[in-house]
């Protein structure tokens, strides 16, 4: 072989044992911390990072502040095969580009609907090993569009409530460790604020999605019943129709995320209703100045019902909430400070019980699989277990539930 051959030959060695070195530095420099689905694909664009890499780096992160370190305690399960679904995509979008809306974008999504290759526990030991057949409707959608399925998040055991399971314990606030997260999508949202995603997946009956995104400092909406399908989700609270729904650290990505997920399912009946008014996107409808105008009522009365008036906590969370109504002014919002809700409390007491509807939607869930734990909300009640996990509803039946709701209702309304 000659010098010139030589020369090529170790100029060629050096180049391909330093691409994974440049590449790694490459994904180094990119801002992991509150990314958007635009910043990660302009990045794949300009060959600044791969789907496997920014997915690396987000296990990472997942390892040293959620399992570790402050223990946000936000993500149950990881996805197996993450790292391999996004070789798949670097391989495509080296083929043609970007496959999907989310390609490559990393999505964590309450465990209260099913991913093939991933348990749904519902945040309890009653479900702890259950695996399901295939992928829920939503589930399916999230992949088509590209994204990664990186984990699946805690929520309140069998989807109400504070974010607390019997399988996982309890969550904590990225923001601070001895605030609440809210419930019951308050792992998606802890997960979110801390980084562990691009943007996640939560469910709401009653305030699930909302109260987790506010408490923390992220964006989740609430579809319109039927707009999403709710084919392989727990629907805890039927009688309200539940939905799964979009959180993102921005308004954009909410409205991109909520793209994907709206569409017609057989599976659930009620999505026939969004037929013929789902839009081709929901940015088009954003608005910089979008609150100019609008009408804001705040409703203070619930604020002294969970701290004492008086003291430096309750006057450090005032302050924050009156800079964010300031703020709602600032943006030319009409504010009206502040509303009340006659029988407030007699409302928040009626939501709290669940009815007869239960035990069918239960049955719905469980009947998409053969290897569904349990065949009927009753075998549920009866399971080993149960009545540890939930102690108030031993020897309770549908029916006491709908009699306590009902004479709930009759006391608000007088």
């Amino acid at each position: 072989m000659n010098v010139k051959k030589l020369v090529w030959a170790g100029m060629l060695i050096v180049s391909v044992s330093l691409w994974p070195i440049r590449a790694m530095s490459q994904a180094q420099t990119f801002h992991l911390q509150e990314t958007t689905i635009d910043a990660v694909h302009n990045a794949y664009k300009a060959g600044q990072l791969s789907a496997h890499q920014l997915v690396e780096l987000y296990l990472k992160r997942i390892d040293a502040y959620d399992k570790k370190g402050p223990a946000i305690n936000s993500v149950i399960t990881i996805n197996p095969k993450a790292l391999e679904e996004a070789d798949r995509l670097d391989a495509a979008f080296k083929r043609s580009g970007l496959t999907g809306p989310l390609h490559g974008i990393p999505v964590i999504v309450k465990d209260q609907f099913d991913v093939k290759g991933m348990p749904t526990t519902l945040g309890s030991i009653l479900f702890e090993g259950y695996y399901p057949d295939r992928d829920s409707f939503v589930a399916e959608k999230l992949r088509k569009a590209g994204a990664i399925i990186l984990g699946k998040t805690t929520l309140g055991e069998l989807g109400g409530g504070d974010t607390h399971g019997s399988l996982f314990g309890s969550t904590r606030n990225p923001y601070g460790l001895d605030r609440t997260v809210g419930g019951s999508s308050g792992g998606s949202g802890a997960g979110l604020a801390a980084n562990f995603a691009t943007i996640a997946v939560g469910e709401e009956g009653f305030a699930s999605i909302r109260r987790p995104s506010t408490w923390n400092s992220v964006v989740g909406m609430r579809p319109t019943a039927g707009l999403v399908s709710r084919g392989g989700m727990f629907d805890g609270w039927p009688e309200v129709n539940g939905s799964l729904g979009p959180m993102a650290r921005t308004v954009t990505d909410l409205a991109k995320l909520l793209d994907v997920m709206v569409g017609y399912d057989p599976e659930d009946p009620l999505t026939a209703r969004g037929v013929g008014h789902v839009p081709d996107t929901y940015t088009k409808f954003l608005e910089r100045n979008g609150l100019k105008g609008a009408r804001v009522g705040i409703l203070r009365e619930p604020m002294g019902q969970a701290s004492e008036p008086q003291s430096a906590d309750f006057a450090k969370i005032t302050a924050v909430f009156d800079k964010a109504v300031a703020e709602l002014k600032a943006a030319g919002a009409t504010v009206v400070d502040p509303i009340t809700i006659p029988k407030l409390n007699q409302l928040l007491a009626a939501r709290t019980i669940r009815p007869n509807e239960m035990q069918e939607a239960f049955k719905v869930f469980v009947g998409r699989s053969a290897k569904a734990p349990f065949k009927s909300f009753d075998a549920l009640l009866r399971a080993q277990g149960f009545a540890k996990v939930f102690p108030y509803a031993q020897d309770r039946r549908g029916s006491d539930y709908d009699s306590e709701a009902e004479s709930v209702a009759r006391h608000a309304n007088h």
